[in-house]
């Protein structure tokens, strides 16, 4: 069976996650006194009461305040999350995992299979205990390949437990409590919905981990993180995509939006990085490029800050990574203007041969013109470079120093050395690059530069989650095929017949396989006068569990029955009952399987029932029930491919 990482091994990372519970804990306390408090509040008329109360509330509120402040630097601490290549790399954003209660589903399962299947509960609880510990396991992944598999495992396993148990009209009466990734506040639902959404995030949340530990000085390191960043896009989108409401803040609409572009904007720096590694950048046309790829790492960082800063975000969004962010916005727009400068000056001048090939790069290079002479004129005079180049550095270097403004504005960042070391490096690279060719003779007003046009030759992809990879086989199957045997069939109790064969046969027809059905019972034959009806499902035959089985068994076991005659077991669907409800019901199964496909996975009707409008598009399997067959046995076909027996 599957196991989770131990989490009481005390490497850094569990002790991080250890502390993220402590402090998800005494949130809750914290919470659940304030909630007291506030009731006693309004409850009294008592003035000497109020006041005591009052005091009561803002210490558990300042308390409040000190215990998120805590949880933000521990959402904040990368390092934890960074690989330990001695080369130094732009540190990532990783998301913390929703943490969850345990849950005990022993009791609840057991009596659902005794109330609906009819079965004896206490003969599954090998199959319960299998699945707790499936959902105990999921709780600490380890941060590779084997921990995403696991979390899919029990992801997919919630599909076959949704269609086994949750009927649509009443819940289980069992909570599922996960607390809030990024500010450790608790919440709780019935809905099964809420439940996948949470492990739906923390697939998400563990490819950012995935991401933020790989080494990115080397390629295959880089295009790991693409991987895995562009899968955390994939994860945080299927989510905002299919499932609404969801009771805390981490899985809203605009929460799950800003996760999305922070992701692609992450991938986005990776390429960049790819593209300084993969080049010998000395040639002119490289370095423009260069300089485009920095222009578009900066705008995505704009658009990111932008959405974390917007009203809804802006108080929940750690201030670490808002600062972060925009820390990167500012290095990478003063990185394009660097790439520009040492472009123009460092690059020998065109000669007649590249001049159309350069002067169409450099046409499309700013976004506006720059002043002065023509492009052609501009690229064959080293002078009229050498003013150009200066106006992009002090460009350059303005935006260095606005880097480091922000990022000495927050504490937290503050104590993240590699950023720092990252930022004045580059600032004193520009610096330098700036005295070395400024001239003391220069007495021109160094003018504007104009900004770079945002380019990239690797777009981020934002790829889906794709569930099909982990195969799962239902855990419940022995309570029959879930055509027929799941939440929202209802079936009337077994009928045990008596079935005696006469001259013609059993004087019934069969179709399909798991369960077979009888399709039709000819009158005044012995299927007739024994009781047996059509559309009833044959699931045992002298005692033995034909529920799973195909048509031609249960043929063969007919078959092999002597003067004796046989004892068959069978079900009736409710509402199934009445002619032609077998055709309707087999029509029915072959188009069924693909009805829920559009359906918001979490939808405000669902909430009020709290019951996951299910089936996930992976999950919509084509239903077995279309498939008939005739066997060559003896007796007259009836129909096109029903056999009389």
């Amino acid at each position: 069976s599957q196991q989770g990482c131990d989490p009481f091994a005390q490497t850094q990372r569990s002790k991080l996650q250890h502390r993220r519970a402590r402090i998800n804990q005494q949130i809750n306390k914290e919470m659940r006194m304030r909630a007291g408090a506030e009731n006693l509040f309004r409850a009294t008329s008592n003035h000497k009461v109020k006041e005591t109360v009052a005091l009561e509330l803002s210490y558990v509120n300042s308390n409040l305040q000190l215990l998120k402040e805590e949880l933000e630097e521990l959402n904040s601490s990368v390092d934890v999350y960074q690989h330990d290549s001695e080369s130094i790399s732009v540190p990532m954003i990783p998301l913390g995992l929703k943490e969850t209660k345990e849950l005990d589903l022993l009791v609840p399962l057991k009596d659902i299979i005794s109330e609906h299947y009819g079965e004896e509960g206490v003969l599954f609880e090998k199959e319960i205990k299998e699945f707790m510990e499936l959902r105990q396991a999921m709780r600490t992944p380890s941060r590779n390949e084997a921990g995403l598999e696991l979390l899919m495992e029990y992801y997919n396993q919630l599909y076959f437990l949704d269609s086994r148990f949750f009927p649509p009209n009443k819940s289980l009466g069992v909570f599922f409590h996960w607390y809030d990734s990024l500010t450790g506040v608790p919440s709780h639902q019935r809905a099964l919905a809420f439940e996948k959404g949470s492990v739906l995030f923390n697939i998400g949340a563990l490819h950012t981990q995935i991401g933020a530990r790989q080494d990115r000085a080397s390629l295959p390191g880089l295009n790991q993180a693409i991987d895995a960043f562009q899968k955390a896009a994939g994860a945080f989108n299927y989510l905002k995509e299919n499932f609404s409401n969801a009771p805390s803040l981490d899985m809203s609409a605009a929460s799950l939006n800003m996760l999305v572009r922070l992701m692609v904007a992450q991938v986005q720096e990776c390429v960049f990085e790819k593209m300084t590694l993969l080049r010998a950048q000395h040639d002119f046309l490289a370095r423009l490029q260069l300089a485009q790829e920095a222009a578009r790492v900066e705008d995505v960082y704009s658009l990111v800050h932008q959405t974390m800063t917007q009203a809804h975000v802006k108080d929940y969004v750690p201030f670490s990574w808002t600062t972060m962010v925009h820390v990167k916005s500012e290095h990478f727009k003063a990185l394009s203007h660097y790439f520009a400068a040492i472009a123009l000056c460092d690059c020998p001048v065109a000669s007649d041969a590249e001049l159309p090939e350069q002067e169409k790069a450099f046409i499309q290079f700013h976004v506006t013109m720059p002043e002065g002479p023509s492009l052609r004129v501009l690229l064959q005079d080293p002078e009229e470079r050498r003013k150009l180049g200066k106006a992009h550095l002090k460009k350059a270097i303005m935006k260095h120093e606005e880097a480091m403004r922000i990022h000495g504005l927050c504490k937290i960042l503050r104590k993240m050395d590699i950023l720092q070391e990252v930022l004045s490096f580059a600032h004193k690279r520009s610096l330098s690059k700036y005295s070395e060719i400024d001239h003391e003779e220069d007495f021109f007003e160094t003018g504007d530069a104009p900004d770079i046009h945002p380019k990239t030759h690797q777009k981020p992809e934002i790829k889906s989650p794709n569930f099909s990879q982990v195969k799962v086989t239902d855990l419940f199957h022995r309570l029959g095929p879930l055509s027929v045997f799941s939440a929202k069939n209802k079936w009337y109790p077994v009928r045990r017949v008596h079935l005696m064969r006469g001259e013609n046969g059993f004087g019934f027809t069969l179709r399909g396989d798991s369960p077979v059905l009888i399709a039709g019972v000819i009158p005044g034959g012995c299927a007739a006068e024994a009781g047996l009806k059509e559309g009833d499902y044959i699931i045992s035959v002298n005692g033995k569990d034909c529920k799973w089985s195909k048509h031609a068994e249960v043929v063969q076991l007919l078959k092999s029955t002597g003067e004796e005659g046989v004892e068959i077991g069978v079900i009736t669907l409710q509402g199934s009952e009445g002619p032609k409800a077998a055709e309707k019901k087999a029509a029915a199964m072959s188009s069924g399987s693909g009805m829920l496909k559009s359906n918001k996975e979490n939808n405000r009707k669902s909430l009020m029932n709290s019951k996951s409008a299910s089936t996930l598009l992976v999950w919509s399997k084509k239903s077995k029930r279309s498939k008939k067959s005739t066997y060559g046995v003896p007796f007259t076909a009836v129909g096109d491919n029903e056999a009389m027996y």
